[in-house]
């Protein structure tokens, strides 16, 4: 029977790579993924990105146990020639297996209860409190509330997003819509889009969108050859406004995390009208436009313009803390150039995230994210379940000399500003000619 057996090579199967041309390897057997692009419910960035490859260890990492039995209509009847499993991805897999066996992608707790009652009760408070109060400070906490009630929302949309929080598939997209776009605003197949190819492609310059972000900030200094983007599909030039805003990235950072909701709310409109294929558009849109009603219309209810600005501002302010929360996780770490690789899926993952150490009556507020290395080699693990598994995750890093670093919130942004602050020196010192006047510069070449 081994003889009957159909082999390619590695490098024959890296010749699938390409959209139509879609080819993998799971467990040495080759599939043709080709069509299956379009109806992937991770959507087709994930497969573009790993194909001609093995992805056993990212396919082990995103799909239950029952997915394996849909890959048979995939099956090209070649299998991987010297198909061999390193050591790390032997005791990943194997740990994968033990947790599955111990129902701890099924132990959600009731985290996710807690958490949707508390917004509700947080949403009655902010209308109560915007309605019937005509104090100044009354309003402002009702702001300071709004902004927390979205991190808590947005944590429930990444969650169900990930893992199904409700009894059922449509319960799940109904939490996912209603946690994302009604509440927060931002569209859930936004993230959808993003998210995924951000764990894939975990810190690639090129890859990853959470790292691209030219003109405002750059990570690395590999930025500044104006790389481009493989997943937007664009350059990502750094021109002398670029280099300008880099070069004092240190000191914008707190203050763009103040207003960086606006960009998602932009990010949001450009996917839902753009001419991609966006899953359940319509959907996206409606929870969109629910947004769009309630909360200019709570706003209006304030009595003063002065009001109504320090609401807003109140508010984007308390969701700061998520967005430079999801930055401490990543932009201290190392990063690369270029596709990422299904054979060092556990390596990848180790080098490209940082844990946010915090008691574990913290653990609501951070969102299970503070676990952040735990929550990219186990997307589908509930948060919950994290800190249980966060010393057996250290015990794996440490027998095969791979870094797992966690600070405490202070210090992790400490490291971060260290990272930004040495790219803006550094796009200050570029070998290349820089006028003295960058202001000047900045303004006459983007009027």
């Amino acid at each position: 029977m081994e003889a009957e057996k159909k082999y390619i090579t590695a490098e024959e199967l890296n010749q699938h790579n390409k959209p139509g041309d879609l080819w993998i390897s799971i467990q040495g057997k080759v599939y043709n993924v080709s069509d299956w692009g379009k109806d992937h419910p991770g959507g087709d960035d994930p497969l573009l990105n790993l194909a001609g490859q093995d992805v056993t260890d990212a396919f082990t990492a995103y799909h239950p146990g029952t997915a394996w039995k849909y890959l048979d209509k995939f099956f090209t009847g070649y299998h991987l020639e010297d198909f061999k499993v390193s050591e790390v991805s032997k005791d990943y897999r194997k740990l994968a297996s033990e947790f599955a066996k111990m129902g701890l992608f099924e132990k959600k707790g009731h985290g996710t209860l807690y958490t949707l009652l508390s917004v509700a009760f947080m949403l009655s408070l902010v209308v109560y409190g915007v309605l019937r109060s005509e104090s100044v400070f009354v309003h402002l906490c009702c702001g300071l509330l709004l902004g927390f009630l979205w991190v808590q929302s947005a944590y429930v949309g990444h969650d169900s997003g990930h893992y199904q929080i409700m009894s059922t598939p449509r319960f799940n997209r109904v939490a996912q819509i209603l946690a994302g776009n009604c509440l927060t605003g931002i569209s859930i197949a936004w993230w959808k889009w993003t998210h995924n190819a951000h764990h894939i492609a975990c810190n690639s310059l090129d890859h990853d969108p959470d790292l691209q972000h030219i003109p405002v900030f750059a990570v690395s200094s590999k930025l500044f050859h104006s790389i481009t983007s493989c997943f937007y599909g664009r350059k990502l030039e750094f021109d002398p406004l670029a280099r300008f805003l880099v070069s004092y990235q240190h000191m914008t950072f707190y203050p763009v995390m103040i207003v960086g909701r606006i960009n998602l709310f932009i990010q949001t409109f450009l996917l839902l009208f753009s001419g991609r294929r966006v899953p359940q558009r319509g959907l996206n849109i409606l929870g969109i436009l629910v947004f769009w009603t309630w909360f200019p219309l709570l706003v209006s209810f304030l009595p003063s313009w002065t009001e109504r600005v320090m609401f807003v501002i109140a508010s984007f302010a308390v969701t700061s803390i998520q967005h430079i929360q999801f930055c401490l996780n990543h932009f201290s770490a190392n990063v690369y150039v270029g596709p990422p690789s299904g054979n060092d899926w556990f390596e990848k993952q180790t080098s490209g995230t940082l844990d946010i150490a915090c008691s574990s009556w913290m653990d609501w507020f951070y969102g299970g994210l503070q676990f952040q290395l735990e929550h990219h080699l186990f997307p589908r693990l509930p948060r919950c379940q994290l800190r249980k598994v966060s010393p057996i995750v250290q015990d794996l890093c440490k027998k095969h000399n791979l870094p797992y670093r966690s600070l405490s919130f202070w210090a992790a942004n400490l490291s971060t500003i260290r990272t930004l602050r040495t790219a803006a020196l550094q796009a200050r010192d570029m070998a290349s000619p820089v006028p003295k006047n960058l202001v000047w510069e900045a303004l006459n070449t983007h009027g």
